[in-house]
């Protein structure tokens, strides 16, 4: 009897303890995750702005080949059929490449 009377004393502390809501738990509900449009920016500084720019155009101008191949090879249906099955390099050797022996 005195075991069990331990046993839920120590059920009761241990739910007691496990149930408490300390400050630190209750700050997550005090910051929303959404922000004001009018400190949307603020996060950005204007300088790291334009390095993005920048860069963003640098990734433009030099794209891989490969890429442009695909943009090719997707506005034609057929050429975009085959890729599917075979690969964009293939296809695009079969669509657009000449021939070694031709003209």
């Amino acid at each position: 009897m005195k075991s069990l009377l331990l046993l839920s004393i120590l059920a009761a502390l241990a739910v007691a303890a496990l149930c408490y809501e300390s400050h630190e738990s209750m700050e997550s509900y005090e910051i929303s995750p959404f922000i004001d449009r009018r400190y949307a920016n603020t996060f950005i500084s204007p300088q790291q702005r334009w390095r993005a720019k920048i860069q963003e155009r640098m990734r433009e101008r030099s794209r891989p080949l490969q890429e442009y191949n695909r943009e090719a090879c997707d506005d034609v249906r057929l050429c975009e059929h085959y890729a599917r099955v075979f690969g964009y390099n293939a296809a695009y050797n079969r669509y657009f490449r000449q021939p070694r022996g031709g003209k």
